[in-house]
């Protein structure tokens, strides 16, 4: 699928259909593309690289494009392997090519691949010239790798971004946003930003300030769509997410072994729906996958976790959530707690004491519940519900 998405500029990705897990983590129910462009003026430039895997219908693609051409530059805005592995086979194709970075990329490029003598090491605001344009580099460190960078071509206006603005998801057939339905883009941009951007919102927040003066008309990240129409719809997103911002809704996630702390989960939505919160998720950390609980905490203002003690412990995967949350620094959250055991409580006093070490809000007492679910439970579930729903209204 070759796309000139420009003048002289290609789209020369591939997508990914039979990967389960991202970085073999996060799950891919629709897989995902890994993007990469060719720009062809008096220079060829290729911004990016593919995994290895794809490498000969990665070459046949340039070489739709270039013919026998050389190729000469490759920059790479981010050394990630699912965007630089093929940077070696390359070299060996194209022995007369040069690769553009900054000092963190070639250093990696060397601990990666190989050291290359004849390298660019290009500086913040440092230009290339091509011909008849002239591609500008800045500097965005931690978004979301410490060598991340991005490419500028004021020319066409066209921003390539690295993983910034990108999102899981295989293209289907369209590759720019006019010419496809972006709603599960858009949703997998957020559950892409909380799963590996989440802990960078400083970063991201800097790099926005330093690109704002830039007139952009296009954004190719190196995953899902290039972004025309909704340029602006998205990086507006990622400034809501990186300043940790919310719509009003309640998540609400729990473990469960026997089903009694699962039916306080479902009392305390239901005084929450009653006293009027519209958007509350509930999710059975056992059967969904952090990184969706994690794409819907980034979402709303509101957060209720319950566990059973489990081993005088929290439950496993309830443990396992609270630290994929702490170590995304999520900030200003409403909480709510609640703990259940059958002879030895301890699940809500640990639940009790992250909110502190968040900074969150918790103004509701946490729940304990001994052993079965009853009436009395339902109404306390219910209660915490209802007084939740007004913090986060």
């Amino acid at each position: 699928m070759n796309k000139e998405i420009s003048q002289n500029i290609h789209y020369i990705g591939v997508n990914d259909r039979t990967t389960h897990r991202f970085e073999q983590l996060w799950p891919l129910p629709n897989g995902v593309s890994y993007n990469s462009y060719l720009i062809v003026d008096e220079k060829t430039v290729l911004i990016d690289t593919l995994d290895t895997k794809y490498i000969d219908i990665f070459i046949d693609k340039i070489k739709q494009i270039i013919g026998d051409r050389d190729l000469d530059y490759v920059v790479v805005n981010h050394m990630e392997p699912d965007h630089s592995s093929s940077i070696s086979i390359l070299k060996e194709i194209y022995p007369k090519v040069q690769i553009v970075g900054n000092a963190k990329t070639i250093s990696m490029i060397e601990g990666y691949h190989a050291s290359f003598e004849d390298s660019i090491i290009i500086k913040e605001g440092e230009s290339l010239s091509i011909g008849g344009r002239e591609l500008f580099f800045y500097m965005t460190p931690m978004l979301h790798w410490p060598e991340t960078m991005v490419t500028y071509d004021p020319k066409s206006s066209t921003l390539f971004t690295g993983d910034a603005f990108g999102c899981y998801g295989a293209l289907n057939g369209g590759v720019i946003d006019s010419s496809m339905n972006t709603d599960i883009y858009r949703e997998e941009m957020i559950r892409y930003y909380s799963n590996i951007v989440g802990k960078y919102g400083a970063a991201v927040q800097k790099a926005l300030t330093k690109l704002g003066g830039l007139k952009i008309e296009t954004i190719c990240s190196t995953h899902g769509p290039i972004w025309r129409e909704q340029k602006d719809e998205v990086i507006a997103l990622y400034d809501k997410l990186s300043r940790y911002d919310t719509d009003k809704g309640l998540v609400i996630a729990y473990g469960s072994m026997y089903g009694n702390t699962a039916q306080m989960a479902e009392s305390i939505a239901a005084g929450a729906s009653d006293a009027g919160v519209k958007d509350i998720v509930i999710h059975n950390v056992t059967t969904s996958h952090a990184s969706y609980i994690l794409k819907d905490i980034f979402k709303y203002n509101g957060l209720v976790i319950g566990s059973p003690t489990y081993s005088n412990d929290l439950f496993p995967d309830v443990g396992s959530l609270l630290k994929k949350i702490e170590t995304r620094s999520i900030k200003n959250r409403v909480f709510g707690c609640f703990g259940s055991y059958s002879w030895a409580s301890n699940a809500k006093s640990i639940l009790a004491q992250f909110p502190e070490k968040m900074s969150w809000n918790m103004p509701v007492e946490p729940i304990e519940m001994k052993q079965g679910f009853s009436n009395e439970w339902d109404a306390k579930g219910y209660d915490m519900g209802q007084k939740l729903a007004l913090h986060i209204k």
